[in-house]
């Protein structure tokens, strides 16, 4: 499992567990993340496979209540915690080899562990991925970042990636229409 899924021994001891049940419920595990603190948290991200649609609310739930009760069989974590499920979100972490072929052409914002060339942060057009190296177009060119360098990496809100976004929702069945329109209050002043 890569740092990106889950960096620490706790986050991948926690991802060997939940992961195979994520999997054989037709999803697939983006990222894990045990936070500790007054009121521990798990959050779990999962997907559905690429070009299988979008999850839903239900696919959480469904999700959260398989995982929290093999969690409660298996009694990895002590005392109490609280479990969150959700979907990646339109600006998703970039967790996985794939996800760089999947959004090329979208901004992204990328993070190595080590200095590269005197910085660790790194903004721009995501280009895929050749020989094992993220490909990356910022202001003085084209980079090849090693997928192992990274320890995060997530998508830019654009008006380009939330455009794709409805469009792949219209062109799955999704009904904007079938939904109240948002009432604006008019400005008071």
């Amino acid at each position: 499992m890569n740092e990106l899924v889950a960096k620490t021994s706790m986050d991948k001891r926690l991802a060997a567990i939940v992961g195979p049940t994520i999997d054989a419920m037709g999803f697939e595990l983006v990222r894990l993340r045990f936070m500790g603190g007054k009121r521990p948290r798990l959050q779990i991200m999962a997907d559905r496979p690429e070009g299988a649609g979008d999850i839903e609310v239900d696919d959480c739930a469904r999700i959260s209540r398989a995982v929290s009760a093999q969690l409660d069989v298996e009694d990895p974590i002590e005392g109490e915690y609280n479990l969150e499920v959700s979907s990646p979100g339109i600006d998703r972490p970039l967790t996985r080899l794939k996800d760089f072929d999947t959004y090329v052409g979208h901004e992204v914002k990328l993070q190595t562990a080590e200095l590269i060339s005197g910085r660790k942060n790194f903004r721009g057009t995501l280009r895929g991925i050749e020989d094992g190296e993220v490909l990356i177009e910022i202001a003085e060119g084209l980079i090849g970042l090693q997928f192992d360098w990274l320890i995060d990496a997530k998508l830019m809100l654009t008006d380009a990636l939330i455009a794709e976004s409805l469009r792949a929702r219209t062109n799955s069945g999704f009904d904007p229409s079938a939904f109240d329109e948002i009432e604006q209050e008019e400005d008071a002043t």
